[in-house]
């Protein structure tokens, strides 16, 4: 199974403590006849996502480093209303809609 491509962000984002930055997978389902009916649609919010940032450790709760866990590029599984959405840019200057997680909030790596 091939990860899909991150686009390039218009700036750097370092998380701190303990959170990771999540790329959500647009989820996509196909009828038997072949008509895709996007995640959109379907009025679902997406549950797996691309790590594209890790923060250091420390700070709050157990503080935990992510770097032991996960690594930028692991496709992750996380709860469905789990942590803070924010739109950032990339640099084609087009909105990307990105998940800031506590590690306690990813429920495991998808392989």
């Amino acid at each position: 199974m091939a990860t899909p491509s991150v686009p390039k962000l218009a700036v750097e984002i370092h998380p701190l403590g303990d959170r990771v930055v999540v790329l959500p997978l647009e989820a996509e389902q196909v009828t038997a006849s072949g008509i895709v009916i996007p995640d959109t649609a379907k009025g679902e919010k997406p549950q797996e996502g691309i790590i594209i940032a890790l923060g250091k450790g420390g700070i709050g709760k157990e503080g935990d480093d992510p770097s032991k866990h996960l690594k930028v590029g692991d496709k992750v599984l996380f709860g469905k209303y789990a942590g803070d959405e924010v739109k950032l840019k990339t640099k084609d200057g087009k909105d990307v809609e990105v998940k800031i997680l506590h590690l306690d909030a990813v429920l495991g790596i998808v392989k």
